[in-house]
C-alpha cells in the first residue's frame, strides 16, 4: 500500500512532464462546499527544468488535498512551495460570494490565479472548469487534483490556506467550532447557527436548514444588498 502511495506523485508528475512543456500551471479550489467562510483558489507554476531529479522523491505522495491526512498535506504544503516558482493565492469572502454567486465566484478564482501566473505559464491546467474567455488559454482536466501535479498542489495550497485562515476565525468568533470543521456543515456547527444565529463568516445564499426563520431570510437581504456588509476586514485578515 504504502509504494502504492509513493507512486502517485510518480504519476502526476509524468501527466505534466508529457504534456512537453517546460512552464506549467495549475489552479484548483478550496471550501466550495462549505457553509462559512471565504473560498479560496490557488495556483501553483511549476518549471520542469528546475522539478527533477531525486529531489522530487519528497513529492511522492502528491495527490489530491482530500486523499491527505492534515500532516501530510502541512508536509507536501511545504514541499510545494521549495518546488514552486510562483504560487497565487486569492480570497472570495462570503458577501463576494453572496452577491455574485458561488460558480461565477469560483470561476473568477481560479481566472485571477491563472491570470497571475501567466506568463511565464504555457500550459494551464483548471481541475474541470472551462474558465472562459476572459482567462488565459487553458485545459479543463476532469479529476485534475488526481491526474496533474501542479493541480495537486494547488488543491494542496489552497486547502492548507483556507484551514489555517478558519482556525484563525475560531478565535474571532468562538461558538461556531471553525477550528474543528472549517466552516463545512456539521450537526455541531447547524446547532451552533440555529443557537447564536449566523455569523458575518456565514454564506447567507445557500439554502440550509439552520437558516430556517424570517428574521436570517431578512438579515441575508440586507447583507448582499451592502446594507450590512463588513467583509473587508474578513478579507483582509484571511489574506494576511
Amino acid at each position: 500500500m504504502l509504494d502504492a502511495v509513493q507512486r502517485t506523485g510518480r504519476r502526476l508528475l509524468t501527466f505534466d512532464r508529457r504534456l512537453g512543456a517546460r512552464w506549467v500551471a495549475g489552479t484548483d479550489e478550496a471550501g466550495r462546499g462549505c457553509l462559512a467562510g471565504p473560498l479560496v483558489t490557488a495556483g501553483v507554476l511549476f518549471d520542469y527544468e528546475l522539478v527533477r531529479g531525486p529531489a522530487t522523491a519528497r513529492l511522492g505522495t502528491l495527490n489530491d488535498s482530500k486523499q491527505l491526512d492534515l500532516d501530510e498535506r502541512e508536509r507536501l504544503y511545504r514541499v510545494v512551495l521549495s518546488f514552486a516558482s510562483r504560487i497565487s493565492v486569492q480570497i472570495v469572502p462570503p458577501l463576494e460570494i453572496d452577491r455574485s454567486g458561488l460558480h461565477r465566484s469560483n470561476l473568477d478564482g481560479l481566472r485571477r490565479c491563472l491570470a497571475a501566473l501567466t506568463p511565464p505559464a504555457e500550459i494551464c491546467l483548471v481541475d474541470g472548469f472551462r474558465l472562459g474567455q476572459q482567462a488565459p488559454e487553458h485545459r479543463a482536466i476532469v479529476d485534475g487534483d488526481q491526474r496533474s501535479a501542479a493541480i495537486a498542489a494547488a488543491s494542496i495550497v489552497a486547502k492548507v490556506h483556507r484551514d489555517r485562515v478558519m482556525r484563525r476565525f475560531d478565535a474571532l468568533y468562538p461558538g461556531f467550532g471553525f477550528a474543528s470543521h472549517v466552516g463545512y456543515i456539521t450537526p455541531r456547527h447547524s446547532d451552533a447557527v440555529r443557537a447564536l444565529g449566523p455569523s458575518r463568516l456565514h454564506r447567507l445564499s445557500f439554502r440550509a436548514r439552520c437558516y430556517d426563520g424570517a428574521a436570517i431570510e431578512e438579515y441575508a437581504c440586507s447583507r448582499i444588498e451592502g446594507q450590512n456588509s463588513g467583509d473587508a476586514p474578513l478579507a483582509e485578515l484571511a489574506a494576511s
